[in-house]
């Protein structure tokens, strides 16, 4: 048998994105950038680990910002002590929020994941 099977491919991942209404999504990229907020305490620092502009970053920021009650993340300017960000306590609650929604959507979905994968075409070559 075919060391290229079905079964041997990469596992698939399952990324949602959950649309609030036309001005307020959120989805993997979103999710992402806010942990990468939390382990950097940096906005550029975390655009940058995911190769996104310092630009685009604050403006995923901003959008979170505005479309939730609470804001996610906060941020201080630089200066002599420097500047930073860190999530909120909504900000945290948000990402958990996500994240477990990420884990019970791919639990109750894996059979049906696995059928698709399985009639997937090999590739390999």
């Amino acid at each position: 048998m075919s060391d290229d099977r079905p079964d041997d491919k990469a596992a698939p991942s399952l990324r949602i994105r959950i649309v609030f209404g036309e001005d307020a999504m959120l989805g993997p990229g979103k999710a992402d950038l806010l942990e990468r907020i939390r382990e950097t305490g940096s906005i550029a620092a975390a655009g940058r680990a995911m190769a996104m502009s310092y630009k685009r970053a604050w403006m995923l920021v901003e959008e979170m910002n505005n479309a939730f009650r609470d804001p996610l993340v906060e941020s201080t300017r630089g200066g002599s002590r420097g500047g930073g960000a860190r999530l909120t306590e909504a900000g945290e609650t948000v990402l958990t929020n996500y994240r477990k929604l990420e884990e019970i959507l791919a639990e109750a979905g894996a059979a049906r994941i696995g059928s698709l994968r399985s009639m997937l075409r090999d590739i390999s070559e």
